[in-house]
């Protein structure tokens, strides 16, 4: 998959958070599972599956009898990595570090958030490093 991501609207989105919890399913699944959640009509859901479809978003394959069963293409770390990049462009330049320092100020973090985070930060660090170290 591409950096090309379909726009997926927020309603759609809960579709593709159904299908990222488990895949396939038919639409009777996930009209189960969205019905009560999003008060929503069956044809609602239904319409919402096939635009993701035609997004290439999902996609499906027939399985027992006639039922189609549906499964995303674009998988959930994709689409985050994404929509987190088209966030930072458009709050802050792209720059993570106002974000980072934003969040980081108002955050409640355990002691064991604060671990993995020093953590991701030193091997980011050694990574820098080895990098410049290659290009010297």
């Amino acid at each position: 998959m591409t950096n090309d991501l379909p726009k997926i609207s927020e309603a759609e989105l809960e579709i593709m958070k159904v299908l990222w919890e488990k895949a396939p399913q038919t639409a009777n699944e996930i009209i189960e599972k969205l019905e009560s959640k999003m008060d929503w009509k069956p044809k609602t859901i239904r319409t919402l599956i096939n635009r993701l479809v035609q997004k290439e978003a999902v996609s499906f394959h027939q399985g027992k009898g006639r039922l189609y069963e549906y499964y995303p293409v674009v998988s959930q770390e994709h689409f985050l990595q994404v929509e987190t990049k088209s966030f930072l462009k458009r709050f802050y330049g792209a720059s993570l570090k106002p974000l980072l320092v934003n969040f980081l100020k108002e955050e409640k973090l355990s002691s064991e958030d604060i671990k993995e985070l020093k953590l991701i930060l030193d091997e980011k660090s050694d990574e820098k490093q080895r990098k410049d170290n290659k290009n010297e």
